[in-house]
């Protein structure tokens, strides 16, 4: 062999080498990328659908939502929250609705008009008077885990006044509604 052809021989091999190095460099970063996706998908934020018209006028049937699944394992949920939990009696069925009750506190809806702790909530959310009180017509004492939520649009909801429904708890709150993407008329933070 000559100089010349080992030189070519040696510059072929270095090609080789580098088009493998790039290849599995471009495939590590694939896999990378996948993993990251799944881990923010499956536990930091979900895509979710709103389905009906029990949170009108804040959201409304069709409204796509990415739903923040990690803030609650380091914070506790609050007031006007915007929640998503499952719905205990249809398999993959989910409800959303926002939080009026928080642990220890009791709850009471007389003449439309939600009471905490015995004092008016000041709130701008509901959509219209609530006409049926349901379970809150009398006084409901949360305990140390509970929440008590209500949809937006109160006479057109089923949430913690419905004894299917009933008080919710830490455990059951898969995350917070944080953004809209869609319509993007409605693009915004939640």
């Amino acid at each position: 062999m000559k100089k010349g052809e080992k030189k070519a021989e040696k510059t072929s091999e270095k090609k080789k080498k580098s088009i493998v190095r790039e290849a599995l460099s471009w495939i590590f970063y694939f896999v990378l990328i996948c993993c990251a996706a799944y881990l923010v998908v499956n536990y930091v934020g979900e895509r979710t659908e709103v389905r009906g018209e029990s949170m009108y006028p804040a959201l409304s049937d069709g409204d796509q939502l990415i739903v923040d699944m990690i803030s609650y394992r380091f914070t506790d949920p609050k007031r006007f929250d915007i929640v998503v939990f499952p719905f205990q009696y249809q398999e993959d069925t989910y409800y959303i609705k926002r939080i009026i009750g928080l642990p220890g506190e009791t709850v009471q809806i007389i003449d439309g008009v939600i009471y905490i702790n015995g004092e008016v909530l000041e709130e701008a959310y509901g959509y219209e008077e609530i006409r049926n009180p349901g379970l809150a017509a009398t006084e409901i004492t949360l305990g140390d885990q509970e929440y008590f939520v209500l949809g937006d649009n109160r006479n057109n909801s089923t949430d913690s006044r419905e004894p299917s429904v009933g008080n919710i708890t830490r455990d059951q709150i898969l995350g917070k509604a944080i953004l809209r993407f869609w319509p993007l008329s409605s693009f915004g933070l939640l």
